[in-house]
């Protein structure tokens, strides 16, 4: 599934070269997780102000109201002056005066959404639960330890459900973690400040390098210029399974949290 630093990756690839572009046509595919909630005839004629980032949405600014998009489990959006003709798996096309804005989505757990605005009960719906921004000043590492504090179930499924703080996904909670020499198993409520603080720069510095190398590509993620990422290649303990630690050499173990796997050195890890 794409996380946080794919979806930004994504943002930045295209962001700039889409705004200020007029809407000439939309066309849809096979139905997506959620409906589009508008006429797609509606759309033309609009410009695009911008691209803006909450959690894992896209916020397409539109001239009156804007586009959620989220890339679900395993689409990708793609942004070209000149695309070939759309396959099975193209479920959604923006075609504007700068380019056509594409969504590939082979299974269709993503979806582009119409709202009026932030305060669309739409939009309130899929964003207003959604935690503090990582890569923001907002995150501040008290406020995170408190909002620890409250909470009794497993730091790593904590850091998945992000309503403290947002986009910190599978592959990102392992590594953090690991970072900050905390198990994934540890209660919240049991992490003391010193250690909040350390996994919360953590987060912060997994976040950003994995945005920096472009994110992680498992299976199929490309940016909207058909670029792929190479934080996994970094990756300390994620999908690493039975090899030897980067750091103390001991076996890396996985285990199921919430359906997910988790990775994790036993020794470099307490609880």
């Amino acid at each position: 599934m794409p996380e946080l630093p794919e979806v930004e990756v994504t943002r930045r690839s295209f962001a700039d070269r889409i705004a200020g572009a007029r809407i000439l046509g939309v066309s849809l595919g096979k139905p997506l997780r959620w409906p589009l909630g508008i006429e797609p005839a509606s759309l033309v004629g609009q410009g695009v102000l911008g691209v803006r980032r909450r959690g894992k949405y896209l916020l397409l600014e539109l001239d009156h109201g804007l586009l959620l998009v989220h890339l679900g489990m395993s689409g990708s959006l793609l942004f070209a002056s000149d695309l070939p003709p759309r396959g099975t798996h193209d479920h959604f096309e923006l075609v504007t005066t700068q380019g056509v804005l594409r969504l590939h989505d082979p299974r269709r757990f993503g979806a582009v959404v119409h709202a009026s605005g932030l305060d669309d009960p739409v939009a309130a719906k899929l964003l207003g639960k959604l935690g503090v921004e990582p890569l923001e000043a907002g995150f501040d590492p008290a406020a995170f330890h408190r909002a620890l504090r409250q909470r009794h179930a497993p730091i790593k499924q904590v850091l998945l459900a992000g309503d403290i703080v947002v986009g910190v996904g599978n592959i990102y909670a392992s590594e953090a973690l690991f970072l900050a020499g905390i198990r994934p198993t540890t209660r919240a409520d049991r992490i003391g400040l010193p250690r909040a603080t350390r996994l919360h720069a953590a987060i912060v510095d997994v976040l950003g390098r994995a945005v920096a190398l472009g994110g992680s590509t498992l299976r199929d993620f490309s940016s909207a210029q058909g670029q792929q990422g190479y934080f996994q290649m970094e990756a300390m303990v994620y999908g690493r399974e039975g090899q030897p630690c980067r750091v103390c050499g001991g076996e890396i173990k996985a285990i199921r949290q919430g359906q997910r796997s988790t990775f994790f050195c036993p020794h470099c890890q307490r609880p």
